[in-house]
């Protein structure tokens, strides 16, 4: 019987240095495994962001089953921090250390590991997919999004997608994401009149406003959840006005504000929420506010079916644990795969994910490894 070791080619992919926008090789080292495998590999590079598609099995098959993941990785920061080479791959002690060791080479190396010693048993009418990244750090706008556009320009279709994010908060087995919060930011600039500050009534302060509507907008009660999601949360991240002089009232303020919200809101509607709120008190004090706005990903639920019990009943079989379903958590390349087929992620525990000394304790990838191999047969039983 085939076997493909997900160690070996986890220790591989660390040792390419791709922190977003690189590749240093990634992709390279998994069409090395998968071309001989039978899979038919294409590079879908765009906007200097490499990406690689694979398949084995018909392409418009009746049934295909797809894996997303990325390869590059977050920088290591201070190298002086780390007690082990970041891009060394070493193990000591069962644990394996490297960037990307849990986000998620380790992922990446267990499904394309799964995938190739199953490839044999595929089914004739059946296809497996892998869409693989290197922009899931980054901007995310010539990543998954470029696989997909490829994939529906060129009449490449999964049926159902797992995301090999990490998804447990400390053991294997834990929890998969169902869904993911959306992600809203907004920046604020509120514009006065500058002037002495022993004579305010020459000015028009600008803080009192900014301060008026951060408190409106902390303080307003999003939502209380749903039966999937938690209540929508707003935070205030920073208020910069850059005055050093105790003697001069600012001309000008600035915020930030970051929305992580649930399906009962959209980008649109918080959108025109939040200019509302800036409208109003733009007219209580006189001043300009101006309002932009970056919408990261809407949030979205793949309503319990098919997959989720798939994937539930596999880890159930491997680690003894049916996972809960959750929608915690931040952004992930689901939220552009949920336009294209049902999507659920699971993966390895997360601990360590953009950490220094990220490490993965080396049975958990060949557990993850099984696991996938376990939903691959029963998806295609």
């Amino acid at each position: 019987m085939t076997h493909t070791d997900p160690i070996s080619l986890t220790s591989d992919l660390i040792r390419c240095a791709s922190v977003t926008p690189a590749n240093e090789g990634a992709l390279e080292v998994l069409e090395a495994l998968l071309t001989p495998a039978g899979f038919e590999c294409t590079r879908v590079d765009r906007n200097g962001i490499c990406n690689l598609f694979a398949r084995c099995g018909p392409k418009g098959a009746r049934r295909s089953f797809g894996f997303n993941g990325h390869t590059d990785v977050v920088p290591i920061g201070n190298l002086e921090d780390w007690t082990q080479d970041p891009f060394g791959a070493q193990i000591v002690d069962g644990i394996m250390y490297g960037r990307g060791a849990t986000d998620m080479k380790s992922g990446v190396a267990a499904f394309a590991a799964a995938a190739i010693d199953f490839s044999k048993d595929l089914p004739d009418d059946a296809a497996l997919i892998l869409a693989i990244t290197g922009d899931e750090e980054g901007d995310a706008q010539d990543g998954t999004t470029a696989l997909l556009d490829w994939m529906d320009e060129t009449g490449e279709k999964m049926s159902l997608c797992l995301v090999g994010e990490p998804t447990c908060p400390n053991e294997m087995g834990e929890m998969m994401k169902i869904g993911r919060r959306g992600s809203l930011t907004a920046f604020f600039t509120v514009t006065g009149k500058q002037g002495h500050s022993a004579y305010p009534h020459r000015a028009n302060n600008p803080l009192p406003a900014m301060a008026r509507l951060m408190d409106q907008l902390a303080s307003h009660s999003l939502d209380e959840g749903t039966d999937h999601f938690d209540a929508s949360t707003l935070a205030v991240v920073t208020i910069d006005t850059g005055n050093p002089a105790t003697n001069v009232i600012p001309a000008q303020t600035k915020s930030t504000v970051n929305i992580r919200f649930n399906d009962i809101h959209s980008g649109a509607s918080l959108s025109q929420w939040l200019n509302d709120q800036a409208a109003s008190v733009a007219a209580t004090f006189g001043v300009e506010i101006d309002v932009q706005i970056k919408v990261s990903g809407e949030a979205f639920l793949t309503p319990p079916g098919e997959l989720s019990q798939i994937i539930s009943d596999a880890v159930m079989a491997q680690t003894g644990r049916r996972p809960e379903m959750s929608t915690t958590g931040g952004t992930s390349d689901a939220r552009f795969v949920k336009n294209h087929c049902p999507v659920v992620e699971f993966g390895l525990v997360g601990k360590t994910m953009h950490q220094v000394d990220e490490c993965v304790p080396v049975e958990q990838i060949s557990q993850l490894k099984a696991i996938y191999g376990q939903i691959l047969q029963d998806y295609f039983a």
